[in-house]
């Protein structure tokens, strides 16, 4: 498909590059040769340099290896970012293991689902998650597991105070001597650097990243070598003024999550840029981060920037060293962009990704036109197109339909799951992306829903989409999204969960009344339900399946009771 791209598009960014093929541990290799002294990380003011993080994967590298893990071996790596992270992930990959990114959060039922449907044998975790860690041995294939603290890369006196405060809010843990239970901090102590790293092709897997994909059901999507260097430089390409060991990252996107991996983890590595670590978004902490660190790149998700948005006395703030934002994983409401920009000065633009992509496809261009409410266009060698959802035929512009992709990016399948990887990827290597888009006649891409999000209310096809970026435009909103709810006579209707600006006050037939003056009738929620927050994943992105489940239970018991009634 020929598509006008546009001048700086054409000067600044390849249509075609040619991705090296290498092991990803290599771009850390890489990067550490020519900006040894380039900080990579800092961690609470503790500062780790390229030189010294290379040394340390390899020595990561060399405790795994004695401690029996080789190459094919899966290791489950349950940690927030932290430079331990970053180590165990890149001394791993080393080895040829594939790495299983395990959410912190999850409980022990979700990590001995996904540890025994990975076959991890290995696993590294925070101290602060012994008991459920090592309740899951007895359950898995788990022979060992290696316990780290926060603590282990603080700087020396906040080292020395933390088990102090730590013991104060009843979050101290010991880590006994047991069969297969290792103290982190001990083994790298004792380690050598490992010299010799395995032999590993760029199309082997190196990672098993979980998601629920395009039909809702927990999947390992099997991403290689060649697809994460692939996407890292994608995204690379799209930041041409961007200069090598002179950019700092703020790494707050959670980096066992695909987005945070790559933009905030294998971006930075490969542009020596100086990762600055922070374990979980909390709005002030962030600000104070910005404003001392003094970071130039911020890849988050729209509730990151409205939470800055939202903060009192955010003024007082410098943010202004931010340059360069692509948010993703959820709809950019425009109102949240022009807010961001006005605080920053910093060039917010909307990208668009999915797990099987590793994950970036699409993005506004950072510099040239950005088209408000559009994921932009295609990355370099990423193909793009819109199908019709019953025939599979390609449609034509303004069509709206199921988007495909194809490059060097997408995903080798699923992990022990054949059926659903042909539902999803066909043989000449499309990927259907199971959300509804369209394309206008300058090829950028505009998501017009998930599939499965749709409503079909009173027989019309309705996007929440296009409901949630009224509600944001509201003076009194702070957060708010649409759903699809039962309703036993149009089948289902539509009604916005809404979280207020502080301080303020509205009812439902306000809100009602505002969308019925912006959308068409159809479209207007017909329930609206005021809450303190809304559910929300460890990423930030709403979780709108969440509360369409509450209501349809609540639906369920409606009927029931009133069957019951009935039936006396």
């Amino acid at each position: 498909m020929d598509r006008p791209w546009y001048r700086f598009y054409q000067e600044n960014v390849p249509n075609s590059f040619d991705y090296p093929k290498i092991p990803l541990y290599s771009l850390l290799d890489r990067t550490a040769d020519h900006f040894p002294d380039a900080v990579a990380m800092s961690f609470f003011g503790k500062k780790v340099r390229y030189r010294e993080l290379q040394s340390l994967t390899r020595k990561m590298a060399d405790v795994l290896y004695h401690l029996g893990v080789r190459k094919g071996d899966r290791v489950a790596i349950m940690l927030p970012n932290c430079p331990q992270t970053v180590i165990t992930y890149f001394g791993a990959l080393r080895l040829g293991t594939i790495v299983v990114n395990t959410n912190p959060l999850y409980v022990e039922r979700e990590m001995i689902h996904q540890f025994n449907d990975a076959g991890a044998e290995t696993l590294i975790t925070l101290d602060l998650f012994y008991k459920k860690s090592k309740n899951t041995m007895g359950q898995t294939r788990l022979k060992r597991i290696i316990f780290t603290g926060v603590q282990d890369f603080l700087p020396f006196i906040l080292r020395m105070l933390y088990p102090l405060k730590a013991k104060r809010e009843k979050q101290w843990v010991e880590i006994p001597e047991e069969e297969g239970i290792f103290k982190w901090r001990d083994l790298i102590k004792g380690a050598d650097e490992r010299e010799e790293d395995e032999e590993v092709d760029a199309n082997d897997v190196a990672l098993f990243q979980y998601t629920g994909g395009t039909t809702g059901v927990a999947k390992g999507v099997m991403l290689t070598h060649r697809n994460l260097v692939a996407n890292a430089y994608q995204v690379r390409l799209w930041i041409p003024q961007a200069v090598e060991g002179k950019e700092k990252a703020l790494a707050v996107l959670p980096f066992f999550h695909v987005y945070g991996m790559t933009t905030a983890m294998n971006l930075p590595i490969l542009m020596a840029a100086e990762m600055i670590l922070i374990p979980r978004f909390e709005t002030k902490q962030i600000l104070h981060s910005i404003h001392k660190e003094r970071p130039t790149i911020f890849p988050g998700v729209p509730t990151m920037y409205q939470a800055i948005n939202m903060m009192e006395g955010v003024e007082k703030f410098d943010l202004s060293s931010v340059k360069y934002c692509i948010s993703g994983a959820a709809p950019l409401p425009l109102e949240v962009m022009k807010r961001f920009k006005s605080l920053t000065g910093a060039k917010l633009v909307e990208g668009y990704g999915l797990t099987e992509a590793s994950p970036v496809t699409h993005a506004n261009p950072l510099e040239g036109i950005i088209k408000e409410g559009s994921i932009g266009i295609p990355f370099p060698d990423t193909d793009s197109k819109v199908i019709d959802m019953e025939t599979g035929e390609d449609l034509s512009i303004g069509q709206a339909g199921e988007l495909c992709v194809k490059g060097p990016q997408v995903m080798k399948g699923y992990w022990n799951m054949p059926e659903e990887t042909m539902q999803v990827l066909t043989e000449d290597g499309w990927l259907k992306t199971g959300d509804i888009a369209r394309m206008d006649e300058d090829g950028y891409f505009f998501i017009v829903d998930r599939k499965k999000d749709m409503i079909i209310a009173g027989g019309y096809n309705i996007y929440p989409r296009d409901i949630d970026e009224v509600l944001f435009t509201h003076p009194k909103i702070q957060d708010a999204v649409a759903v699809g709810v039962p309703d036993p006579y149009r089948g289902e209707t539509v009604k916005a969960f809404v979280v207020l600006r502080p301080g303020e006050t509205a009812t439902e037939e306000e809100i009602i009344a505002y969308c019925r003056e912006k959308l068409a009738r159809y479209k207007v929620p017909k329930l609206v339900e005021f809450r303190g927050e809304l559910p929300k994943s460890l990423v930030g992105k709403v979780l709108r399946k969440v509360l369409r489940e509450e209501e349809i239970k609540k639906y369920q018991q409606q009927q029931e009771a009133s069957k019951g009634a009935s039936d006396e």
